[in-house]
C-alpha cells in the first residue's frame, strides 16, 4: 500500500512500524523514547546499562531543547512527540507554559494519553496538550506557539518545505525551531543507505541531505539557520549499545557503518522566525 493508497496519508511502513509494532516497546528504545540517542565518552568504556541507555535519549532531547534558547514560560510544540515521554521532559526541567505534541499516528497517541494522563489535566490547567496531525498539515492557528522542536522524527516526514512552511506559519515572530534527524551528507549515498539499512530500504527513512530541510527553512521565512552535526556523540554510542543485542554484520549495525563510511550522519538544525 502506498501513501496514496491511505486514507489517513501515513505511508505503509510508517503506519506499522508505529502501530501494530508498536516501536516503541522495542527492549533498543528503552523507557518510551524512539531515538538512537546522545552518548558521553565514557558511555563507551563499559558494557551501557538501561539507565545509560535512558539518560542517552533524554539528552539528545536536551540537546534540541537548548538549542532553541530559553523557554521558561513559553509555548512549545513537538512534532513527530510519540509517547510523549519528550514532553513530559520538556515540562519538568524547561519550565514552559505549556507543550503539544502532535503525532500522525492515533495508536502513539493513545499510548501518550495513558503514559501522561497525569499531565493533561492538573488542577484544571492543561500543561500537556496532544494532537493528531502531519508535519505538513499542522492542525493549529497561525503565530500559536513560541518553539517548535522535533527529535528523530524529520526523516519519516514526506515534504520538508511543506514542513518548513507550517513550522514558520504556526511560530510567533521571534519563535524559534530546532529539529534533530539523520541525514545523508552527500545525495551520492543514498543507494548505499538502501543496501546498508532495511529502514531505508523498506520506506520508513527517506534519505535526504540536512541542506534539503535548511535551505526549506530560508525559502519559509525563517532566519539564522544553522546545522551542526552530532554524529560522533549518536553513532558510537548507538552501536556499543545495539552490540550486546545484534552481531556485527547485522543491518542495525549497518548505522555506525554508513557513518564512517560518509553515507549517513546526525544533526541539529535551528532557526528562527523574524
Amino acid at each position: 500500500m502506498t501513501q496514496a493508497d491511505r486514507p489517513d496519508g501515513m505511508r505503509a511502513a510508517v503506519h506499522e512500524t508505529y502501530g501494530p509494532a508498536d516501536l516503541s516497546a522495542v527492549p533498543v528504545f528503552a523507557g518510551g523514547f524512539i531515538n538512537f540517542g546522545y552518548w558521553q565518552p565514557e558511555d563507551l568504556d563499559r558494557p551501557p546499562t538501561v539507565e545509560d541507555r535512558i539518560r542517552s535519549q533524554q539528552d539528545l532531547y536536551r540537546q534540541v531543547l537548548d538549542s532553541a534558547g530559553p523557554l521558561g514560560g513559553a509555548r512549545l510544540l513537538e512534532v513527530g512527540c510519540g509517547l510523549g515521554v519528550g514532553c513530559a521532559l520538556a515540562l519538568a526541567e524547561y519550565g514552559p507554559a505549556q507543550v503539544t505534541g502532535m503525532d500522525i499516528h492515533p495508536q502513539q497517541l493513545d499510548r501518550a494519553r495513558r503514559a501522561n494522563a497525569d499531565l493533561l489535566d492538573v488542577g484544571g490547567v492543561e500543561r500537556l496538550r496532544l494532537a493528531r496531525g502531519a508535519a505538513e498539515r499542522m492542525p493549529f492557528g497561525d503565530a500559536e506557539f513560541d518553539c517548535v522542536y522535533s527529535v528523530e522524527a524529520a526523516q519519516h516526514f514526506d515534504d520538508l518545505a511543506l514542513f518548513a512552511a507550517e513550522t514558520a506559519r504556526v511560530l510567533r515572530p521571534g519563535g524559534r525551531t530546532a529539529i534533530t534527524s539523520f541525514f545523508t551528507p552527500d545525495p551520492a549515498g543514498a543507494p548505499r543507505l538502501a543496501e546498508l539499512l532495511d529502514t531505508f530500504a523498506d520506506g520508513l527513512d527517506i534519505a535526504r541531505t540536512p541542506s534539503e530541510l535548511t535551505d526549506a527553512l530560508t525559502w519559509s521565512g525563517m532566519v539564522d539557520v544553522r546545522c551542526e552535526s552530532i554524529g560522533p556523540s549518536v553513532w558510537p554510542g548507538w552501536d556499543h549499545w545495539l552490540s550486546a543485542q545484534w552481531k556485527p554484520g547485522t543491518w542495525p549495525r549497518n548505522f555506525l557503518h554508513a557513518w564512517e563510511k560518509g553515507f549517513l550522519d546526525y544533526y541539529v538544525i535551528t532557526a528562527g522566525r523574524p
